[in-house]
């Protein structure tokens, strides 16, 4: 291993962990919608203040009728998107 790996590593993993909290974040909110919790709670309020930031992109993408469906799919785009491209950077920053 060469010390320009060495010194990428906690970069590549530092980018991962963000790219994960963030789908993570996002996938909870997912499921406090689906189980319709409370909305006075200060971690549900929390978490769709964080999710709507994060998926500000695509939170509102599709038109469907139903709104489970709406959240479903705009912020669970946004939530694989993180996951999968943040990963896929760490990952290439690590063999870089």
């Amino acid at each position: 291993m060469s010390a320009r790996n060495l010194r990428l590593g906690p970069v590549a993993a530092a980018i991962a962990v963000v790219a994960d909290v963030a789908a993570f974040i996002i996938g909870l909110w997912i499921l406090m919608y689906l189980l319709d919790a409370n909305p006075g709670n200060d971690l549900v309020n929390f978490l769709h203040d964080a999710s709507r930031w994060l998926a500000s992109w695509s939170h509102d993408l599709f038109t469907f009728n139903d709104e489970w469906a709406r959240v479903v799919c705009g912020y669970g785009l946004a939530a694989l998107v993180y996951l999968f491209l943040g990963n896929a950077v760490a990952s290439r920053v690590r063999r870089y």
